[in-house]
């Protein structure tokens, strides 16, 4: 897991970068249901997605969290 320090725009890019890259892995997954993939395939991939879902909901998090402090200061 990489832990992000970078300006609050920093991250809403990768946000916005994890958010494309995951929306990419969940059309693809849906492509594969319908021709009736291996299911080890589409574990992987729902694997991914799970995955970047955690890495953006860790950065908005960070993102809160550093508000957070600001304003209790």
């Amino acid at each position: 897991m990489q832990t992000h320090t970078g300006s609050s725009t920093e991250t809403k890019a990768e946000i916005e970068r994890l958010r494309l890259e995951l929306a990419a892995i969940n059309q693809r997954i849906v492509e594969l249901e319908k021709q009736h993939p291996e299911a080890s395939k589409l574990d992987a991939l729902r694997a991914s997605a799970l995955s970047i879902a955690r890495q953006i909901d860790d950065l908005r998090c960070s993102t809160t969290t550093e508000l957070s402090e600001l304003l209790a200061k």
